[in-house]
């Protein structure tokens, strides 16, 4: 999978792209705001994966992410 941290812009908060190896979109979240989206898309139990993976990458970059146990 693929993340993608997208800086807002004035009102507009930031947000992450998560999509899969064909590029398609998997979940679209406020980076404040995951949980939802997560538990929608069913990676809730790879959350803090996820959110350490988001902490370490620079906003406007793919980074690739292995998810499987």
């Amino acid at each position: 999978m693929y993340l993608i941290k997208i800086k807002g812009k004035a009102k507009i908060p930031d947000y992450v792209q998560l999509r899969d190896e064909q590029f398609t979109l998997i979940a679209y979240f406020r980076l404040d705001r995951p949980e939802r989206a997560l538990a929608k898309c069913g990676l809730d139990h790879k959350q803090q994966v996820i959110l350490d993976e988001l902490a370490k990458i620079p906003f406007g970059k793919m980074h690739k992410i292995n998810l499987n146990d």
